[in-house]
């Protein structure tokens, strides 16, 4: 018998027998260790039937979250990920040996159930059966994460939240949240209001590619409350997604040096970039900068009580400091050859500052081609080289290579696929996607967390199209991740997903791909694009009109 799960388990056993059938009198309990998992399970489930799924009043209940610290499973002693799920045809039995697990095992339950499962109203139609079975489950990778950026394109909270609670339904558990770039500046910092006062927002954007010079006129902005930032923390937390927020430095930064020209060396603001790409203004740096950021971290530290701060780094142009006798002195004074080194300093200053304060710095792998921070996280996004260059140095990687998981990327080659960027990315390339490449798998220093697929947001300007983009995709990502690399089975999952995880997705309001296609709303005829030429690696040196708007990183 198959199973309908997305991810895959780890094992799935079905037993004979009539199926658990689930009604308004279904009992629900859980180990102090484990209320949380029973939160879940009462809130979800309750809006779906409208069932109060209260504590037994005697003797065993329907469904039980069990603690239980002694389990094992395939990989030996239970982690706090694992969990065990049984049915019997008398009572479902969730084992974990920390809320994680038993939040997992919740999911894994839901599924079961069926797409009204995910609804927020009763569904009378529904039959809420158990299958007799025996689940035995934990993930591949304890780094399975999404990278959002919200400084392109803003997305309101609500929406946020909607994509939060999908990304927990699929098991992952990272939320990197890219939070500043030239086009905008979304997180509230209160010692210094111009940020967003003034960085929030611009008159216009780039319409498709930017060379077209097409414009879409209606101004753009939004941002984040420190209120709004704690809620979203919590709301992620209390899924079991930790969010990594990204403060871009020291390119990528003309939204804050419109807010404070003098961060960038200048005396008058050019204002918020308007269009896509790389922008040649770069921060100047000069202690005056560094305390102005320092300052800026405090307060995300305050916000973010994850371990890891990412600082980027990525695309950072030397032209203005090459030509400046202030920069150029500067990076004498430091004792570097020339001005590149003032890159990877830059990041280790501020670096510094975070490990001062027990926080440790994500940065993109351009950074290893100078000097990484010490125990720094390396998100390797041109190709898989810089991410097994920082493996060699003893570093902690997670993988996200542009060619295989940027997840705004084209998925397919039809003339109906909006905005066509960088290189098709299909949904069966992501899934055969691995995060350690064949032969790359000797000893190292370091250690591969895990991988990330990666949503710029230059052609997403709203929640619909981050949805187009994501799934169904991020479906077979988080198979990727979560589930044995030799139990990895195309067309059986292919079958899962259109049979089974689709409906769970409409039933979430998640407004995906279709797999035969964008339906007609999904396209956006006349807006343009541009393809990586064939061979073209993002990050890599290009002739100066051939980089394409979301090669960044």
């Amino acid at each position: 018998m198959t199973h309908p799960l997305i991810p895959a388990p780890r094992s799935v056993r079905y037993d004979d027998g009539a199926p658990l059938a689930l009604s308004a009198a279904t009992t629900l309990s859980a180990d102090p260790e484990l209320a949380g998992a029973r939160r879940a399970l009462a809130t979800r489930l309750g809006a779906a039937t409208g069932w109060d799924l209260l504590p037994p009043l005697d003797g065993e209940a329907c469904i039980r979250l069990r603690h239980d610290v002694s389990l094992t499973s395939g990989s030996g002693l239970l982690q706090e990920e694992d969990y065990r799920l049984s049915c019997d045809g008398e009572q479902v039995v969730i084992s974990a040996a920390g809320e994680s697990g038993a939040f997992h095992g919740v999911q894994t339950l839901l599924q079961l159930l069926g797409a009204s499962a995910f609804r927020q109203a009763p569904d009378p139609v529904a039959l809420w059966e158990v299958p007799r079975l025996r689940i035995e489950d934990g993930p591949r990778f304890g780094y399975r994460g999404v990278m959002l950026d919200v400084a392109r394109h803003f997305m309101p909270k609500d929406a946020l939240l909607r994509f939060i609670e999908a990304l927990a339904v699929h098991r992952f558990n990272v939320l990197h949240l890219h939070l500043s770039d030239d086009q905008g500046w979304r997180v509230e910092i209160k010692a210094f209001p111009e940020l967003t006062r003034v960085g929030s927002w611009r008159p216009r954007s780039s319409r498709g590619d930017w060379r077209a010079g097409l414009w879409e006129d209606t101004p753009h902005g939004g941002f984040y409350t420190q209120e709004d930032l704690r809620e979203i923390v919590a709301f992620a937390a209390d899924r079991h997604v930790t969010v990594i927020p990204e403060i871009d430095v020291p390119g990528h930064s003309q939204a804050a040096i419109a807010a404070y020209p003098w961060l960038g060396g200048l005396e008058d603001s050019s204002g918020v970039w308007e269009r896509w790409g790389i922008n040649p203004t770069v921060l100047a740096p000069t202690e005056r900068t560094l305390d102005f950021y320092r300052t800026v971290l405090d307060e995300i530290m305050g916000l973010f009580p994850g371990p890891w701060i990412s600082l980027g780094g990525d695309e950072v142009p030397l032209d203005q400091w090459a030509g400046s006798p202030e920069d150029t002195a500067r990076a004498r004074e430091l004792g570097f050859d020339g001005v590149a080194g003032l890159h990877s300093w830059f990041i280790g200053q501020l670096a510094g500052h975070l490990r001062d304060h027990g926080r440790r710095t994500a940065v993109w792998d351009e950074i290893g081609d100078g000097e990484l921070p010490d125990g720094a996280l390396v998100h390797s996004w041109r190709g898989y080289e810089g991410g097994l260059d920082a493996l060699a140095r003893g570093y902690d990687v997670v993988m996200c290579p542009e060619k295989e998981v940027y997840l705004d990327y084209p998925q397919s080659d039809s003339a109906d696929e909006p905005v066509p960027v960088g290189s098709v990315t299909t949904l069966e390339k992501v899934y055969a996607f691995e995060p350690l490449p064949p032969g790359s798998d000797g000893a190292t220093g370091g250690r591969l967390l895990g991988a990330q697929g990666n949503l710029w947001t230059e052609h997403l300007d709203s929640p619909r199209r981050v949805q187009f983009a994501a799934f169904p995709r991020l479906c077979a990502l988080a198979e990727v991740l979560w589930s044995p690399a030799e139990e990895r089975d195309l067309p059986d999952f292919l079958r899962r997903l259109e049979v089974d995880h689709l409906p769970r997705l409409e039933a979430l309001g998640i407004e995906f791909r279709p797999l035969s296609g964008p339906a007609p709303w999904q396209r956006r005829p006349g807006v343009p694009g541009r393809m990586h030429a064939p061979g073209h690696l993002a990050g890599v040196a290009q002739p100066a009109d051939s980089h394409p708007d979301e090669a960044t990183a």
